[in-house]
């Protein structure tokens, strides 16, 4: 059993709900990051979504295109952030890593190359946003055979036919973006979020997490009441930008530990 499957297991056993918080590797300080990352798995993330720095985040709104921005004027590559996750790794063999990104950089590094280096460093899933399922089978399939879980996007726009598609090929959990447009933007709808999840879940196996729009503890309680689990992302890079030095990894866990008290209130 994977760690990402293990950890849902567990968390179902418990009746409790996954809390995915996403940061970009080397912001706001490529030397905070492992700090960082430790931090939020000791205040209660039970998985990692880690940002691989581009230039051109096409779904991301501008919170986290300035993040991208910041990390790669410091120098940050796919190399350095592969080498967060394997320092990560010598303190942390339970929570798991999924690296979040963008075709250019897996494609600059190799998509052979990149699967074994990611296995590698202690990756446990891996998630394109513009690798669509029915383009990327075989890229899918190598992440499977090295244990890596491909991950994938559902929108509110998603077809049953794309859903199909992803319940093929998905493993670890599901990424539903609940809302059109891009990261950071617009004013979540939980009623809609209730009512997508069924039809998604009719199609995929594996757990669905909930994503975009989710700022506070109130609205991660209100996802978290349909979803598997509940990703926060631009609220959280928003906080760390502002902080310096150990700061940044005080903050990060503090905002994580208030989500996941209301999670498991």
């Amino acid at each position: 059993m994977s760690r990402i499957e293990a950890t849902f297991a567990a968390l179902k056993q418990q009746g409790r709900k996954a809390l995915i918080p996403y940061v970009t590797a080397g912001d706001p300080f490529p030397e905070t990051t492992v700090a960082l990352m430790h931090a939020l798995a000791d205040a209660g993330a039970d998985v990692i979504e880690l940002g691989m720095p581009f230039s051109d985040p096409m779904a991301d709104g501008p919170v986290i295109q300035q993040a991208s921005e910041r990390a790669l004027a410091k120098g940050v590559t796919l190399a350095q952030v592969l080498a967060f996750v394997a320092a990560f790794r010598e303190r942390n063999q339970t929570t798991p890593v999924v690296l979040m990104g963008y075709a250019n950089p897996v494609e600059r590094h190799g998509a052979t190359r990149f699967v074994a280096d990611a296995a590698k460093a202690g990756v446990d899933g891996v998630l394109i946003v513009d690798y669509p399922p029915e383009e990327c089978a075989a890229f899918a399939g190598a992440l499977d055979a090295a244990g890596l879980a491909p991950i994938f996007l559902l929108a509110p726009t998603s077809t049953e036919a794309r859903m199909a598609e992803v319940g093929k090929l998905a493993r670890g959990y599901v990424y539903y973006v609940s809302l059109k447009g891009v990261t950071g933007a617009g004013h979540l709808d939980t009623a809609a979020v209730a009512a997508m999840l069924p039809r998604i879940r009719a199609h995929v196996s594996v757990p669905v997490g909930v994503g975009f729009g989710i700022r506070d503890g109130a609205t991660a309680r209100a996802v978290a009441e349909h979803a598997d689990a509940v990703v926060i992302g631009s609220r959280l890079v928003e906080l760390l930008s502002r902080q310096a030095g150990d700061n940044v990894a005080l903050t990060g866990a503090q905002f994580i530990r208030e989500i996941r008290a209301e999670l498991d209130a």
